[in-house]
């Protein structure tokens, strides 16, 4: 398809922080192997009209579906351009693509692959014939790491006491993940009436702010928060490797703030799940959280061993916001809800079993072991 366009560019190495300086009719360029649907929703979010990746945007390793959401929501797809450009065009720069080509003061930039749904489909066919040994790998994964993390789950995992209290009440953990911002949306009233403890995980509270609430805790590395998030938090975690270096630390002292610091393996989701059940929350409330496969792969992540064995910990206590905005959406009113808390008393093995994430882990082993 010849397309022309003309617009500014504005680039980044990594497009959570791109999405940040983003305005409508913008050129977003990227740097983004298999792109992942969360990145292309804020990408779209932000009214781009083009995105030029200088990667491959669908490789077909693994099914990754942010390329496939650009294009169903009518953004062009220029991909496969090389890293040149990056040191070639400045942003804020007026470019024309013209089909494969860009230029900039009529002078050829780069070219490289129109991406387009007919295209798309057929490395959609590669992607569903690569998924058994996609899941072969994440299965061996998750199972070797779940070995070196077992002390999530067995308890020896130091979190110090924290500022907030979270004893008795609810806790609403907030991370970056699919249609993390249209489910948190969906739960304002239970926000509003039942008025948790809010966790934003990184980015997690920036969406709490947008929706004019205040963060009651961050958590996270630090790497996609906004500032005056941290700065509105009545207090901030800064999740460290488990020997104790904690990048996000260096942020957190240039903005004149203080944090504590928690030590340990696994994603910042996983931490602010535990830090809850530590704290003893009555129920921890999920928004955006991540449940199998292909959430895990599209962040880099080979297998889900923390998250398994935190899910198994937690699980008595968890509920996904997506029934919960069922519920409240249905005029159930909280009190009525009770059957939720006689459920968590039942045995955590049983609970765990019916959890989601559990299932899907079950239902990749037997997959593994050749019993379906």
């Amino acid at each position: 398809m010849n397309r022309s366009l003309i617009g500014p560019i504005k680039k980044d190495w990594k497009t959570k922080h791109l999405c940040k300086r983003l305005e409508k009719g913008d050129i977003a360029l990227i740097a983004h192997k298999d792109l992942d649907e969360l990145a292309a929703q804020d990408l779209v979010e932000k009214g781009v009209q083009a995105v030029i990746n200088t990667h491959n945007t669908f490789s077909g390793d693994y099914p990754a579906r942010g390329a496939k959401y650009l294009l169903n929501k009518g953004v062009f797809l220029l991909d496969k351009v090389g890293e040149e450009i990056f040191s070639r065009v400045t942003e804020g720069s007026i470019i024309t693509i013209a089909g494969k080509n860009i230029f900039l003061n009529g002078e050829k930039l780069a070219e490289g692959r129109v991406l387009e749904n007919t295209l798309l489909k057929k490395y959609f066919s590669l992607a569903e014939k690569n998924i058994k040994q996609q899941l072969d790998l994440f299965v061996q994964n998750t199972l070797e790491y779940a070995r070196k993390e077992k002390d999530l789950i067995l308890g020896h995992l130091k979190i110090p006491e924290i500022n907030t209290i979270l004893s008795g009440k609810h806790a609403l953990i907030v991370v970056r993940g699919k249609n993390y911002k249209k489910d948190l949306w969906t739960i304002r009233s239970y926000i509003k009436e039942i008025k948790p403890v809010l966790i934003g995980v990184d980015g997690g509270g920036d969406a709490l702010c947008e929706l004019g609430f205040k963060p009651h805790i961050i958590i996270g590395d630090m790497d996609s928060v906004g500032d005056s998030t941290l700065r509105k938090a009545d207090e901030i975690i800064v999740h460290a490797y488990p020997d104790g270096t904690a990048p996000g630390m260096e942020r957190i002292t240039k903005l004149g703030l203080k944090a504590s610091i928690i030590p340990a393996p696994g994603t910042s989701e996983d931490l602010a799940l535990l830090v809850a059940y530590k704290q003893k929350a009555e129920l921890i409330v999920a928004v955006g959280t991540h449940s199998h496969m292909i959430d895990f792969l599209e962040k880099g992540r080979k297998g889900m061993a923390s998250t398994f064995l935190v899910r198994l910990k937690v699980g008595a206590k968890l509920v996904d916001a997506k029934g919960l905005a069922h519920l409240y959406q249905s005029g159930v009113r909280w009190r009525y809800l009770s059957i939720l808390f006689v459920a968590a008393l039942l045995p955590v093995v049983v609970l765990a079993a019916l959890s989601p994430l559990v299932r899907h882990f079950f239902y990749l082993l037997s997959w593994r072991f050749g019993l379906r």
